[in-house]
C-alpha cells in the first residue's frame, strides 16, 4: 500500500468538539493575522515599498499557516489529498498518435496563426500606411 493511500483512507480525521472549537479560535486568529499585517506594514513602511510588501506577504504566509494548523486545516489537507488521489486514479492519458491531434494542440496552434496574422496587420498598418517607414 502506498503513502498516498494510507493518507486518503484516514480521512476525515476524526476530532472532538474541543478540538472543532479551538480550532474556529485558529481560524479567528488566522485571519487577524491576515488583517494586522495588511493594516500594521501599510503605515510603517510607507517609505520602503519592499519592507511594506515583506510584511505583507509574512502577514499572510503566517495566517495561512495558522490557518492549517488548526482542525478544519488539517480536514481540508485531508480531504484534498483523497480528491487528488480519487482524481489522479481515474486520469487516462492518450496514447500514441491520438495525443497530437487532440483539440487542445488544434484550438492552440490555430490561435497562435490568427494572434501572428492580426500582429502582422497591425505593424504593417501603422509602420507602412500611418506612418510610413516601410
Amino acid at each position: 500500500m502506498t503513502r498516498l493511500s494510507l493518507v486518503c483512507e484516514t480521512w476525515p480525521i476524526p476530532t472532538s468538539k474541543r478540538q472543532r472549537a479551538s480550532g474556529k479560535w485558529l481560524l479567528g486568529v488566522a485571519v487577524l493575522l491576515v488583517v494586522a499585517a495588511s493594516s500594521v506594514s501599510m503605515p510603517w513602511h510607507s517609505n520602503h515599498p519592499t519592507w511594506r510588501g515583506a510584511a505583507l506577504f509574512g502577514g499572510i504566509a503566517l495566517g495561512v499557516v495558522v490557518a492549517l494548523v488548526s482542525a478544519p486545516g488539517k480536514d481540508f489537507i485531508g480531504f484534498s489529498r483523497n480528491r487528488i488521489a480519487k482524481s489522479a486514479s481515474r486520469l487516462a492519458h492518450p496514447q500514441g498518435s491520438r495525443a497530437d491531434d487532440g483539440p487542445g494542440v488544434c484550438l492552440c496552434r490555430d490561435h497562435g496563426r490568427v494572434l501572428w496574422s492580426a500582429d502582422k496587420l497591425i505593424e504593417w498598418v501603422i509602420f507602412s500606411l500611418v506612418l510610413g517607414w516601410k
